[in-house]
C-alpha cells in the first residue's frame, strides 16, 4: 500500500512541475511577443490566460487522477 502511495505522490508532483514549466514558458512567450509588437497586447494577453488556463486544469486532473490510485 505505501509504494502505491509513493507512485501516485510522484505522480501528482510531476504533473505539477509539468504545469509550472508549461505556464512559465507560456508566459515567457508571450512577452516576448508583446516586446515585439506592443499594438498586439490585449489579444496576446487574452491568449495566454486562455492558454495558462486550460495547462492549469490539465495539471489539476493529472493530481486528482494519480492521488486517486494512492
Amino acid at each position: 500500500m505505501g509504494t502505491i502511495t509513493g507512485i501516485a505522490a510522484i505522480g501528482a508532483g510531476l504533473a505539477a512541475v509539468g504545469a509550472g514549466i508549461g505556464i512559465g514558458r507560456i508566459g515567457g512567450s508571450a512577452l516576448e511577443s508583446m516586446a515585439r509588437q506592443p499594438e498586439m497586447m490585449g489579444d496576446i494577453r487574452t491568449n495566454m490566460i486562455i492558454a495558462a488556463a486550460l495547462v492549469e486544469g490539465v495539471a489539476l486532473f493529472g493530481v486528482v487522477v494519480a492521488l486517486l490510485q494512492g
